[in-house]
């Protein structure tokens, strides 16, 4: 029986694994992180294609092109040392 090699290596760093009406989850380097809308509000009214449509453009460095949201892992792992939230606009 032959054995299966793996050719070339996994490029997909990072991936959404669930949406929910609290937040988003997202696994990267087998670690998987919750980015509640309250510290991540960009994300609360995206459409689905736009938060799965994410990239790791360098290490740590995450990037949403469709919301032009830009996070270091960082940030994720410590929304409370970043103070400065965006505000959502009110609709007039």
């Amino acid at each position: 029986m032959k054995k299966l090699k793996i050719n070339g290596k996994n490029i997909s760093r990072v991936e959404i694994t669930n949406i929910s009406t609290h937040g988003i989850w997202l696994f990267r380097e087998g670690k998987e992180y919750f980015l509640p809308y309250e510290e991540f509000p960009w994300f609360k009214d995206a459409k689905i294609s736009q938060i799965f449509n994410v990239d790791e453009v360098s290490e740590g460095h995450l990037y949403w092109p469709d919301l032009d949201i830009d996070l270091h892992i960082e940030i994720i792992e410590h929304p409370e040392n970043y103070p400065l939230r965006a505000r959502r606009r009110r609709q007039k």
